[in-house]
């Protein structure tokens, strides 16, 4: 019983992986960018959590619902629901489970040596979309997650950067 226990818990502990993220939020009508810190966490199959200063800002990925606390709002969507979450879903789950990228219509994909930059823009942009783009940048050797830029409207976003 001792020895399964042990098993189970190396198991958990192998498919759990935290490290540390620095924020930065841009807008284009405020001359200097919020920078903040705070860690990922990284389940199998498909959880992630992006958590900064001091867990006030949150973007969590459980399964296909995303939800999003920014600035004390909180916003929840579903990536069955809507398609601008769904191409990004499937990146993000297939880099989790350190997987081929899939490709899609809405994606392309640009490699600079070691890394691998995937951008996603949907094809119907509406007016009350949070995000006009995703970039993602992976790299290939270990297939972690490099950088997640979210771009908003005009020239606002907000960029993530793991370490």
């Amino acid at each position: 019983m001792r020895q399964l226990l042990i098993s189970l818990f190396c198991m958990l502990a192998m498919s759990v992986s935290a490290q540390s993220v620095t924020k930065t939020s841009h807008k284009k009508a405020v001359k200097t960018d919020v920078v903040t810190t705070g860690t990922l966490t990284i389940r199998k199959p498909d959880y992630i959590c992006i958590s900064t200063d001091g867990d006030k800002d949150q973007l969590i990925m459980d399964g296909t619902q995303f939800t999003m606390t920014m600035g004390g709002r909180k916003h929840v969507t579903d990536s069955k629901k809507n398609p601008q979450f769904a191409n990004f879903h499937a990146v993000l789950k297939a880099v989790i489970n350190q997987q081929p990228i899939p490709q899609g219509e809405d994606m392309t994909f640009e490699n600079k040596g070691n890394l691998t930059t995937v951008t996603i823009v949907p094809k119907e942009q509406k007016k009350r979309q949070l995000f006009s783009s995703f970039l993602l940048t992976v790299d290939n050797k270990t297939k972690a997650i490099r950088t997640l830029r979210m771009n908003g409207r005009g020239e606002d976003y907000t960029e993530y950067t793991f370490k």
